[in-house]
């Protein structure tokens, strides 16, 4: 490992054997090179480059209400806060109409779960494509929970076509 040590603090050759090479080294000559090493490279003719500045970042800032927004479309355990929200009909426009659609997919999430993996229970044949459809239903779930949850933080749209009129008409009809 000897060939890959740093050597910039080490004095040149000539001025080793003056100071009884090696062994001084290891009984206490490493401090005065530590000491001249750094005076070296403080009077060094080219001082170090200086650093670029940090560009500024290409996304907008995230918006106040954005964090409360987040935690309605996290999988599953966002459901509990969006029903909340529904039920006491306390909060922004934006926030009622996220959680309405975070209800919704977990609506259809558990349903949906729950009739493939009883009918994977109960058929022999369809139990393997079941649970295929399973599996499909959950990482679908999850990735347009996701997909949601990047367009929160970018500022757009938080509206899935036909899945968030659909959740107006059945939400605001039974919680109303």
């Amino acid at each position: 490992m000897k060939n890959f040590e740093h050597f910039d603090h080490l004095p040149p050759r000539a001025e080793e054997g003056r100071r009884g090479g090696a062994e001084e080294g290891r009984s206490g000559g490493g401090e005065e090179r530590r000491r001249g090493g750094a005076e070296e490279r403080k009077n060094h003719p080219c001082p170090p480059a200086p650093l670029p500045p940090i560009p500024p970042s290409p996304h907008p800032p995230i918006p106040p209400s954005s964090p409360a927004l987040l935690l309605y479309l996290i999988p599953v355990i966002g459901f509990f806060p969006s029903l909340w929200t529904l039920y006491r009909r306390q909060g922004s426009r934006e926030q009622l109409s996220v959680s309405r659609v975070s209800v919704t997919l977990g609506q259809i999430w558990v349903l949906g779960y729950f009739l493939l993996a009883g009918g994977a229970a109960t058929s022999e044949f369809l139990t393997l494509r079941l649970l295929i459809l399973n599996s499909f239903l959950t990482s679908g779930y999850f990735l347009v929970s996701v997909w949601l949850m990047v367009h929160t933080v970018r500022g757009k749209a938080k509206r899935l076509p036909g899945l968030s009129n659909f959740a107006e008409r059945v939400l605001d009809k039974y919680l109303s």
